[in-house]
């Protein structure tokens, strides 16, 4: 009876341990630890790129270019109209001096309506756009560069006047008043404002080969005397001329007349750098060397 109870003891005894082993063999094994992984830091987010300049109004450049702009009128009224008055015969003086003032009234007209556009919009290279006819988009808020857009036109206007004021002088007593008014406003728009555009214009022929006009050499100067020469040569000597006296009339008002040309030019020159600069300080004082250096 021992022996049997002792075998079934020893018994139960393995089944326990079987059974321990079973448990043992079907739990599966821990998986190895996988490594830690290290997830990169984030990549700062690009600085923006910096905003383009935005042009901003200058105080003292849009002041400066409002009294050059007024400087360059009165070269042409009365300077101009002074200067030619003086020169010619007594006759002829109200007629040369109101030609300098219905010029200015004219191309006034003409540059607000078309010449502007024509002369300083983008268009080919030979001639500006139609954009700003009757100066279309131009508002009070419209810049050019540091100053009104609007101070720019007129600056530039007043160079439009005065080119076509310089060539009456060279047909003087040789033209009627109605005659002249044609060929100048046709001249302004079909000859100034292109030249204008091929050398200070955007995209011009002459600007994109290097060309450099700083005040009006070529577009103001060279212009103008070249078509007062043509109207010369084909309208022909006065009438009497060699034949009767033909004295000026009062050299008195010529002398004014240039002396307002000489302060007006410090607007043209100086005014031309379109900021108040160390380049519009370094044009007053050359024109005003060079203009004393001429006189003596």
């Amino acid at each position: 009876m021992k022996r049997l109870f002792t075998l079934l003891v020893l018994l139960a005894t393995l089944g326990v341990s079987g059974l321990s082993l079973a448990d043992e063999a079907a739990t599966p094994a821990a998986m190895p630890a996988q490594p830690a992984v290290t997830t990169p830091a984030a990549m700062p987010a690009p600085a923006p790129a910096p905003a383009a300049a935005k042009a901003t109004l200058d105080s003292g450049d849009t002041s400066w270019m409002l009294t050059s702009t007024a400087l360059v009128l009165l070269m042409t009224i009365p300077g101009l109209a002074l200067f030619y008055g003086g020169m010619v015969r007594k006759k002829n003086v109200l007629t040369i001096v109101m030609q300098s003032f219905a010029i200015t009234a004219l191309v006034t007209i003409l540059w607000i309506v078309a010449g502007y556009s024509l002369a300083f919009t983008s268009g080919n290279p030979f001639v500006g756009g139609l954009s700003r006819l009757f100066l279309k988009g131009m508002g009070v808020n419209t810049l050019s560069g540091t100053i009104p857009e609007s101070v720019f036109m007129m600056f530039q206007m007043t160079f439009a006047i005065i080119t076509p004021a310089l060539i009456a002088g060279a047909f003087a007593d040789r033209m009627k008043f109605s005659a002249m008014l044609w060929f100048m406003g046709i001249w302004s728009l079909v000859v100034y404002s292109p030249i204008a555009h091929w050398v200070w214009g955007p995209g011009g022929w002459l600007a994109g080969r290097g060309v450099l006009d700083f005040a009006g050499g070529t577009v103001v100067h060279i212009n103008a005397g070249v078509a007062g020469l043509v109207a010369a040569l084909m309208l022909g000597k006065r009438v009497g001329y060699g034949k009767e006296a033909m004295a000026p009339h009062n050299l008195t008002l010529t002398v004014m007349g240039a002396a307002m040309l000489w302060v007006g030019w410090f607007g043209f020159n100086a005014g031309s750098a379109v900021a108040a600069n160390g380049g519009a300080g370094m044009a007053m004082a050359v024109t005003q060397i060079a203009t004393a250096a001429s006189a003596l």
